[in-house]
């Protein structure tokens, strides 16, 4: 019984809640970065290296059933042969690389605002204790209703 209390706990308390959401919204956003990467990222990439379709880059290894040149890499992985995926890799690299540099973003965005956060407000000036005589300039108390240097009254 103490166990599902202590569960209960710890699924109640935010952190739970907090990794859940972000397990949730990482994943989407690794769709997202995925997606850049295979749709808007690389065709012009290939376009600029000679027509390259980076998804279809790859070194057959060993043929398969049916001897090679292969095509696609589906074509490839249908025939059964052994393929070294280069352009898959590319893309991984890449949409790791992206994620990897907003997740930083992230993160040093969130240091910045729980360091400004932390910081204490300035203290107010304390008020002060005395003010100069108009007539002679001497510092007197800023209760004093005549200077006691001069005798003027204000």
């Amino acid at each position: 019984m103490r166990l599902v209390q202590e569960f209960k706990e710890f699924a109640v308390k935010g952190n739970a809640v907090d990794m859940a959401v972000g397990i949730v919204i990482g994943a989407a956003f690794g769709k997202i970065v995925d997606s850049l990467v295979k749709d808007i990222i690389m065709p012009p990439i290939g376009i600029l290296l000679g027509k390259v379709d980076f998804s279809n880059l790859f070194v057959a290894l060993h043929d398969g059933t049916e001897a090679g040149p292969y095509p696609t890499l589906e074509a490839a992985r249908n025939a059964g042969a052994v393929t070294l995926n280069l352009g898959l890799f590319i893309n991984v690299l890449i949409s790791f690389i992206i994620i990897s540099f907003s997740v930083f973003l992230l993160v040093k965005g969130l240091n910045t605002l729980r360091r400004s956060m932390e910081q204490p407000a300035p203290a107010p000036a304390p008020a002060p204790t005395t003010k100069d005589c108009p007539y002679c300039c001497t510092a007197i108390p800023v209760k004093a209703m005549r200077c006691p240097h001069c005798t003027s009254q204000f």
